[in-house]
């Protein structure tokens, strides 16, 4: 395996379990405003982000083009804002358990709409992964109770995160993970803001505790900052198709760090639905299948005797594609199927 895939791999797989943990440090901000916090959350982001990607910011900005930003807009306000209040509002009528294991059925139709879009098959690897993925998403999650508005409700959350990772592939390229992940997140803060002076006027902010402070940096700094940039770049270099594959990782993380808080437990069906997902990724990524392919070559023999020398050919030809090929875009979804 080259150093990219197994760099996406790494960055991805970093990034879900980040944003899993913030599921758990959400918990001290059931009392806080809702869409003012995210703003907040967002807004904070956005001026870190924008640090790191100044040098280069105006000039990409300036060169996208009117859908490129509509898309963008898309990206905040149906995989960032629409998929936190879509999960509010599910869990006002379902328990936590019904959205979480929708969302964990993000991969699977990733893995069908992504090549029908490419006008190709979808994969056996990919899509067994997707389902063990989703599997192990349930087992860790289990299910709860609901009505017709909670299942609703839950079905656009898992909209939200298919459109999360749909509708940002082709802007990785354009802008760069930290330029793109800064550009959605100045997009979502002021959506979300719209709608906290819509719904809540002037008591959508409000001055947090301490205990939602440190909630809200964490959403902030670790899971939006840090965790949007590595989810780009994992993006960026192994396709949208594998790269959804991690989101499984996500309850795996919460359940994981529930306990840590006195918010969970941690028992056998987290632990099996935890080897679940873990084997759901390592199938559907084609991590297994290049491991043994990688070992299972013939060693050279040494007993036989020496050939005749011969004029050199030319070198042989690797099928496996370099890291230049991993990283192409806006092609990645087609060509990160294994």
């Amino acid at each position: 395996m080259n150093s990219s895939p197994r760099a996406g791999f790494l960055l991805t797989a970093v990034a879900c379990v980040l944003v899993g943990a913030s599921f758990t440090a959400g918990g001290a901000l059931v009392d806080y405003p809702h869409a003012g916090g995210q703003a907040l959350r967002y807004g904070s982001a956005c001026l870190l982000l924008l640090w790191p990607a100044r040098k280069q910011a105006g000039r990409r900005l300036r060169a996208l083009t009117a859908r490129q930003w509509a898309r963008a807009a898309a990206v905040a306000a149906v995989g960032m804002v629409g998929f936190n209040l879509a999960i509010l509002a599910a869990e006002r009528t379902a328990e936590p358990a019904v959205p979480g294991v929708l969302v964990g059925c993000a991969p699977i139709v990733v893995a069908v709409l992504v090549p029908l879009g490419a006008g190709r098959r979808p994969t056996v690897t990919v899509t067994g992964g997707a389902l063990l993925v989703a599997a192990g998403a349930f087992v860790v999650q289990g299910w709860g109770g609901t009505d017709g508005a909670g299942l609703f409700w839950s079905v656009l959350a898992l909209a939200g995160e298919v459109g999360f990772a749909l509708l940002a592939a082709p802007l990785v390229r354009p802008l760069g993970p930290p330029l793109l992940s800064a550009c959605v997140c100045a997009l979502a803060a002021l959506e979300a803001g719209a709608v906290g002076l819509a719904t809540d006027g002037s008591a959508a902010l409000r001055m947090p505790t301490g205990s939602e402070a440190l909630a809200l940096g964490w959403q902030s700094v670790v899971a939006t900052v840090i965790g949007f940039v590595c989810w780009y770049a994992g993006l960026q270099r192994i396709g949208t198709e594998r790269a959804t594959l991690f989101s499984g990782l996500i309850p795996v993380a919460a359940a994981v760090t529930a306990p840590l808080v006195a918010v969970g437990t941690f028992g056998t069906g987290q632990l099996l639905g935890s080897v679940l997902v873990a084997c759901g990724v390592a199938v559907g990524s084609g991590a297994l299948r290049r491991r043994r392919a990688r070992e299972g070559a013939p060693a050279p023999r040494t007993d036989a005797a020496p050939a005749p020398a011969a004029t050199p050919g030319p070198a042989p030809h690797h099928a496996e594609p370099g890291p230049a090929a991993a990283r192409a875009e806006p092609a990645a979804e087609a060509a990160a199927a294994p």
